[in-house]
């Protein structure tokens, strides 16, 4: 056991990490307004003078694990109109594509326990140009590619500082945090450089008037008082002068209304750009910056060192070495979970993808019952906030620290998103990832009658069902990680909890009662031809492919746990027995078997399509191949012999189909039958509807690309799929990048890139087929090249052009930065990776939020295996 393994052990090390948002301003938890327009209730131009209610942001931020204390730094240029504070994005209304951060920061390492960590940020020398990026991309069309920061020419003469923040912890409380500050051009550059203190408002809002304090004591210390913290000190070399002010709203300057406070949240920017009378001459307060104004010499870099700890006499002279140390145990910690130990490109790409995952942590703080009915000392909410988004969802209360999908984009939990975190977080923190997945079913984030809340606009819609696939993926992680001793307390905590799930499902998402179910949103934006939410005219609805096929895969996940604990508790046989029954009839309903059900799949295709269902019982399919098709693929498990014949009950009711019903039991791949290695196999496709799918899939004018397989087939490209429902029309086409639908805000595309999770389930589906079929069972990859492979080599072909996406090619460029040359070239920025949330069909290039180390995090399983 490695340093880093052994604090692990200790919960008490994960009490400070990187918890703080990188956006707080315009999302759900602070609208207060009429209307639910989040966006424009907080802006980014408002968030540096409004107090926050629920939660707080920063650019490399950390804070205590219930945000009462936050640290993170700022900077001036000497040019911007105002500090840097938080990173500067557009909304979802100003962007041609939604909502997109437009900076440039990457996060660089971490340990699970945050013991060590460290990111980067790009801050230009010249003025940033906040008034381009908006103008520029409001001008731009949904067919336009997004403005980035870096399409300005703003890096191109190296006139930018690259500003490391690293952060070493001597032990729980004592916090070690070094600033480093390259100037990358060719003059001399003067910033400002100010680590910024500031407590969490918890004394505005009319439940406590504990207001805590940050404090002047001279020679470089900083004083800082909690009740919940104790007593704390922040040391800084030099003796730099501290600038104090009150994390208050600036209500004159928002409200045009007097408060009565003179030191406001925006305080100490108004001093520093405008020299105003702004700070607190008493230096005290609930939020200070150490006012670093420094001059970094031509291609050359400035270090600055700080200290927070409980003793107030500690120093710097352990500073280097305690850092050293910390380094040295993450090397170590990831040496030891590096598959690719050879290949140094792989394990910088697995490191980072580590450090996103962890640096995305965030604090997220919610009560829907405080938000809908207003706090004591603030204005009464108007009366349209008693049906406001997420009025059904008055039980829910968070105070934790959660993974997000992306804390600037995405600073909010997603249902969907969080299992597949889970995934690569459990290689390096198992319990952390175990813990996130019981945190949703808990009493008070699980909705009362079985809903899982799907993400923050709208816990009420609904999410693919993955969460049992996450559980018994990292359960038999951890079982072959502990020589076959499996967490069953865990498996058998969360199973009853999904158990309610899954009713829920049968009872709220099952309209006709025919087994096959209409999900709607399911998480996938705009992959329909229109919004699967929405309701259409005359009473149709619409019965989805994926929706089904996610609750045949749900049925599958939930009898392979029920047969793992039967094998201590026989009453799950029966619970066992009922999920195989429900997999059946799902079979049957998507496979044209049933009175007045047509099925989802077309024997003339051979594939899978969602259809609108019409009152009159009639039905006609929407001929899109997508990856709803491909999604009954997931509906897939291996049994070993013994996990039926040590089960009676579950045995008697595999027979019992198969002499009762074999009509049913004939669309189930195998499952009566005994491979040579003594597995049965459990699946939604039988052998020739499976090579059906898979020639789709694996051809590269439909779904297969250089860098993994395609939300839409390329064939729509060209033959873009249109239809009429009561005279109103609607179409799809291919789009390998950014959307051109306005669905969703057009800020998402599921019309063509390449998606990392989805590739992730078509790659362990593979596996599973191949556990059963061995290596005789072949088919073409890709389609129409003569070259035959079986399914485990062609799940080894998907791994190795996903990674594609990241690593370099024979030029040494990486596809995933496109045709940016300095991206790919500089050696300031081309090892420096981001995780995008989608990536170009063709191209490889990654488009949509560029921070999604969420699921696309899934990368560093990929390379790991």
């Amino acid at each position: 056991m490695n340093a880093e393994q052994a604090r692990l052990k200790d919960a008490t090390w994960k009490k400070w990490g990187p918890y703080v948002s990188d956006r707080q301003w315009g999302t759900v938890r602070e609208d207060y307004s009429a209307n639910g327009d989040a966006w424009n209730y907080i802006t980014h131009d408002m968030a540096r003078s409004k107090a926050y209610r629920w939660g707080e942001e920063g650019i490399a931020g950390i804070c205590d694990r219930q945000q009462n204390l936050c640290f993170a730094i700022s900077l001036w240029n000497k040019k911007d109109p105002i500090i840097k504070e938080r990173y500067f994005g557009l909304s979802n209304p100003e962007g041609n594509h939604g909502e997109d951060v437009k900076e440039l920061y990457y996060y660089l390492d971490s340990t699970p326990t945050h013991s060590y960590m460290k990111t980067l940020y790009k801050y230009p020398q010249n003025e940033f140009p906040y008034a381009w990026l908006v103008n520029e991309n409001k001008r731009r069309t949904r067919n336009d590619p997004e403005f980035e920061l870096i399409d300005t020419g703003i890096f191109d003469n190296d006139e930018y500082f690259d500003v490391f923040t690293e952060y070493a912890k001597n032990d729980q409380n004592d916090i070690l945090i070094k600033i480093t500050i390259h100037n990358r051009g060719d003059k001399d550059a003067a910033l400002n450089v100010m680590p910024t203190l500031w407590f969490r408002n918890t004394w505005g809002w009319g439940y406590d008037d504990y207001k805590p304090q940050i404090s002047a004591h001279g020679n470089g210390v900083t004083g800082i008082f909690h009740e919940d913290l104790g007593q704390l000190w922040l040391h800084s070399e030099d003796n730099p002068a501290v600038l104090f002010c009150d994390n208050e709203t600036n209500m004159q300057r928002l409200y045009n209304f007097d408060s009565g406070h003179n030191y406001h949240k925006d305080g100490i920017n108004d001093y520093v750009v405008h020299g105003a009378d702004t700070i607190n001459p008493k230096k005290t307060g609930t939020k200070a910056a150490i006012n670093y104004d420094i001059n970094v010499a031509a291609r050359q870099s400035v270090t600055i060192r700080l200290r927070l700890s409980p003793d107030a006499n500690c120093g710097f002279e352990d500073f280097d070495n305690i850092f050293n140390v910390r380094i040295t145990e993450a090397d170590q910690f990831y040496a030891d979970i590096y598959s690719n130990k050879d290949d140094a490109d792989k394990c910088l790409i697995q490191r980072q993808a580590f450090a996103g995952m962890l640096w995305n942590k965030q604090f997220y703080y919610s009560d829907i019952r405080q938000w809908l009915n207003g706090d004591p000392s603030q204005p009464e909410p108007p009366a349209s906030r008693e049906n406001a988004r997420n009025s059904k969802w008055k039980h829910l209360n968070t105070k934790d620290v959660i993974s997000m999908p992306d804390k600037w984009e995405y600073p909010w939990f997603a249902a969907w998103d969080l299992a597949f975190h889970c995934l690569p977080l459990a290689t390096i923190d198992m319990a952390f990832a175990k813990n996130q997945l019981i945190l949703l079913t808990r009493d008070w984030y699980m909705h009362p009658n079985g809903q899982l809340p799907a993400y923050e606009w709208d816990f009420s819609d609904v999410n693919p069902p993955v969460h049992a696939m996450a559980v018994w993926n990292i359960y038999k992680t951890d079982k072959a990680a502990n020589n076959g001793k499996g967490d069953t307390y865990f498996l058998e905590r969360i199973f009853h909890k999904l158990m309610l799930n899954f009713t829920w499902w049968v009872n709220r998402k099952d309209e006709a009662g025919n087994n096959i179910f209409e999900g709607g949103f399911l998480g996938m934006d705009n992959i329909g031809v229109f919004d699967r939410n929405t309701r259409l005219p005359s009473g149709q609805h619409l019965e989805q492919a994926d929706g089904t096929s996610w609750m045949a895969m749900y049925s599958l996940n939930l009898l392979r746990i029920a047969t793992e604990l039967a094998e201590t508790d026989k009453a799950y046989q029966d619970i066992a027995s009922k999920f195989f029954e429900h997999f059946i009839y799902i079979v049957g309903a998507m496979s044209n078997l049933g009175e007045n059900n047509e099925g989802l799949w077309d024997d003339e295709d051979g594939f899978f399509y969602d259809q609108i269902r019409f009152p009159d019982d009639g039905s006609v399919k929407m001929r899109v191949r997508s990856i709803v098709g491909l999604i009954p693929l997931f509906a897939t498990e291996v049994l070993d012999e013994a996990d039926i014949a040590d089960s009676p009950i579950f045995k008697e009711r595999m027979k019992w189909f198969a002499e009762k019903r074999p009509d049913l039991a004939s669309l189930v791949s195998r499952w009566n039958e005994t491979s040579n290695n003594g597995k049965h196999l459990i699946s939604l496709l039988r052998g020739y509807r499976m090579k059906s799918l898979l020639k789709y899939m694996l051809d590269e004018k439909e779904f297969l690309s250089d860098y993994g397989i395609r939300s839409l087939s390329k064939y729509h490209l060209d033959n873009p799929y249109k239809v009429s429902v009561n005279g109103v029309d609607f179409g799809i086409r291919y789009t390998p990048g950014e959307s051109d639908s306005g669905l969703f805000g057009g800020n998402s595309n599921w019309r063509g890139p390449i998606w990392m999770p989805i590739n992730y389930l078509i790659i362990d589906s593979l596996h599973r087929f191949h556990h059963f079929y061995g290596d005789d069972f072949k088919v073409e990859c890709p389609t129409g090249s003569g070259n035959f492979m079986n399914l485990g080599e062609v799940a080894g072909e998907l791994y190795n052009r996903v990674s594609k996406l990241f690593t370099r090619d024979d030029k040494g460029n990486r596809p995933l930065f496109g045709a940016n040359h300095k991206m790919q070239t500089d050696p300031n920025f081309k090892d420096y990776i981001l995780f995008y949330e989608y990536f170009d069909g063709d191209t490889g290039r990654g488009a949509g939020a560029s921070h999604q180390t969420g699921w696309t995090g899934l990368i560093a399983n990929c390379l790991h295996k």
